[in-house]
């Protein structure tokens, strides 16, 4: 991956949108991030730190490093900041003296009360944080979160980080369609979640989330939807829905999908009646909410037209929101598809924009089948939505 481009992009961008968002300064301030990271670190600078470091993008273009005397070369490497400061006893002298220089009226700082991508500003950095910005005569007045700044920095996807996902999409669509021969009866959902570990480790890939519970895989009936639980000892039997939740991180980027197949139990040719009617019910509300999704609207936009048609169809609603951002991590922060629900603060009001990626997904339970869940990945481009991932149409059969 070259991170030289990446994180030029992310700089330029981090500039362009300092004005709209009535700021001076944006300051990154971390340490020890092998230990603990700053989410927002990641889209300009691509390595660990060691001492305390202060990342600095200013309104006038000014992308100020100031990082301890060893890491100062790493960054420098990148040639792509305007200035790279290396200190040796304390980072105070020189962040007093570089706000001091700058003077911003405004400082945006890494916390969040609802986006845990714009909350990297640790408790402690903050207290120490705040004893530098008075040095520098930087009243609390003037400092806010940098939460609608970040949801943008990190949302709006640039064409190089589209690309990215895409790849990341299409390798990950590769190994779904290999897991497909694997699902007959006797097998189990930890031999289906085997075969596709056994493949990420043959070819060095990486899981886009904690390879315990990647791929999640459920098979049969259950009373709980398909969740964030790792695969069991249950075998597949004939009559049953087979789901996959797999993804794969690719060069830094992640993807993030759901499959269905469905066992054909004696004598069938077709799925059932009432499995098919459910599968409509969940594919036209999929199809609903991608079609609302659009620069200028709001996340619970989005959700609320998915819902409706699921439930209009007759089928309960998902508990959960309809989608999510999609890049650097596979629930990457800011703006959710979601209901204005207390859990999820005040991401659902954030607005859609363009370049923005999301994985949208929902579902519905078969009773005495098991849950139809779909999940895709897309971007949303100022002339409408574009699909990174080839849809599912349709249930893939498995022919006894």
């Amino acid at each position: 991956m070259d991170d030289t481009r990446f994180v030029r992009e992310k700089l330029d961008q981090a500039v362009q949108l300092l004005d709209p968002f009535g700021l001076d300064l944006w300051l990154t301030f971390v340490q020890e991030t092998g230990l603990r990271g700053d989410p927002a670190l990641v889209l300009i600078y691509p390595h660990d730190v060691t001492w305390q470091s202060a990342f600095l993008v200013g309104r006038g273009g000014e992308r100020l490093a100031i990082v301890g005397r060893y890491d100062a070369a790493a960054v420098r490497d990148l040639n792509a900041f305007t200035e790279v400061i290396a200190y040796d006893e304390s980072v105070r002298p020189k962040l007093v003296e570089a706000l001091r220089r700058l003077r911003p009226a405004t400082v945006a700082l890494n916390f969040s009360r609802n986006d845990p991508a714009a909350d990297g500003l640790s408790h402690g950095m903050k207290l120490v944080l705040d004893e530098i910005l008075a040095e520098a005569g930087i009243g609390a007045e003037r400092v806010i979160s940098s939460e609608g700044f970040l949801a943008s920095l990190r949302g709006r996807k640039t064409p190089a980080e589209v690309d990215a996902i895409r790849q990341a999409v299409s390798r990950t669509e590769t190994l779904l369609d290999e897991v497909g021969p694997q699902i007959r009866p006797g097998v189990t959902e930890r031999q289906l979640a085997g075969f596709l570990h056994e493949r990420m480790r043959s070819e060095n890939l990486s899981p886009a989330w904690a390879l315990e519970g990647n791929p999640i895989v459920t098979t049969g009936p259950s009373e709980e939807a398909p969740g964030h639980a790792g695969p069991t000892d249950r075998p597949i039997e004939p009559g049953h829905l087979v789901h996959l939740d797999f993804g794969l991180q690719l060069d830094g980027f992640c993807a993030d999908l759901q499959r269905m197949w469905y066992v054909l139990g004696p004598g069938e040719t077709q799925p059932p009646g009432e499995l098919q009617r459910v599968w409509d019910g969940v594919r036209e509300a999929l199809l609903a909410g991608a079609a609302a999704l659009r620069p200028g609207k709001r996340g619970w936009e989005v959700d609320q037209v998915a819902r409706q048609t699921l439930v209009r169809r007759g089928l309960p609603e998902y508990l959960h929101a309809f989608g999510h951002h999609l890049g650097r991590a596979v629930h990457d922060g800011a703006t959710v598809l979601g209901p204005r629900w207390e859990r999820y603060g005040e991401t659902p009001n954030g607005i859609v924009e363009a370049g923005n990626v999301f994985a949208i997904e929902l579902g519905a339970p078969v009773p005495g089948m098991g849950w139809i869940y779909l999940e895709e990945d897309v971007h949303v481009a100022d002339d409408g939505l574009a699909w990174l991932s080839r849809p599912q149409t349709r249930l893939r059969l498995v022919r006894v």
